[in-house]
């Protein structure tokens, strides 16, 4: 990925949505040629000039300053989870340079995780890098998809959203829970825009599923910490599940995904169903590596 077309299409879609009414400035008299806010118009609320300004959205950020950069996320409004993902994209660290010239290591799981995976009586799931599935309990993968049978490569939360029609059935409002995966991989791709395997997953993404293409070219960058998930599982019907999303200490990229149903609801009394018919033998640990089959690639309507 192109780090200086991610910066100029990240503030372009950026000011894009931002009136100059909502911006604090006076309407402007006779039409205008772009939606939102003009290059001049940031500038103007950045206290730049307009020249360092189109420099800065062409992906010329070499040099360019923390209060600067803080500055034009005041003017695009951005959120603290946006204005993260700018100084990911203008001010990659020297290590993050170095890093990226090799690939990067495998995602393990500790021992300790995977305990804890089992300890616990609801669905759980531990996600790594481009929303990789590195492990779940028995109910985790009762609840969405047998993950630990599939070759490493499909094991992503990404490739079962677009790819799999299963997800279009699971999920009650499978265009919120696509728009959010695209978010979440946006997010790290600010981070790690040279990761030889995201640029795969976005390829092959891109290439079978018009649904993603649109929302890609969005540039909207979410992070996912907690939430609810409205779900209408094969076996028990329909579920609505709280989650929260919590970072393992040991490796900032890698997070462990729980899912709760309200006490007494029906939706917990589904989730006992399911995890009575959850065979006891499945272990959190996934499975070794399949032999490559063919993944499925019709994508969902748009």
């Amino acid at each position: 990925m192109d780090r200086s077309s991610e910066i100029r299409e990240f503030l372009r879609t950026r000011r894009a949505r931002i009136t100059p009414e909502q911006a604090g400035l006076a309407p402007h008299a006779g039409p205008r040629r772009v939606p939102g806010l003009r290059r001049e118009e940031v500038a103007q609320l950045a206290g730049v000039s307009v020249d360092y300004y189109i420099r800065l959205e062409r992906g010329r950020a070499q040099g360019v300053s923390e209060a600067v950069l803080d500055a034009v996320a005041r003017a695009l409004h951005l959120d603290d989870t946006e204005r993260a993902h700018l100084f990911d994209l203008t001010q990659p660290t020297t290590t993050a340079r170095t890093r990226r010239k090799r690939p990067l290591a495998p995602q393990r799981v500790r021992p300790a995780l995977y305990r804890a995976l089992d300890a616990l009586s609801v669905p759980a799931v531990v996600q790594g890098r481009r929303l990789d599935v590195l492990a779940a309990n028995p109910l985790g993968y009762a609840l969405f998809a047998d993950f630990a049978s599939r070759p490493h490569r499909d094991r992503n939360f990404a490739r079962f959203v677009f790819l799999d029609q299963a997800a279009l059935s699971l999920y009650t409002d499978w265009e919120r829970v696509a728009r959010d995966t695209v978010a979440s991989l946006r997010l790290y791709a600010g981070r790690h825009a040279d990761d030889p395997q995201l640029t795969e997953l976005i390829g092959e993404l891109s290439l079978h599923s018009d649904t993603f293409r649109r929302l890609w070219a969005d540039h909207d960058v979410r992070a996912h910490t907690t939430g609810t998930k409205r779900l209408h599982h094969p076996l028990v019907g329909d579920l609505t599940l709280d989650y929260v999303v919590l970072a393992a200490e040991d490796d900032p990229e890698q997070s462990l995904a729980i899912y709760t149903p309200e006490p007494a609801s029906p939706s917990a009394e589904a989730l006992g169903i399911l995890a009575s018919w959850t065979t006891t033998s499945t272990t959190a640990a996934p499975a070794p590596e399949q032999t490559p089959q063919t993944q499925q690639t019709q994508s969902p309507p748009s």
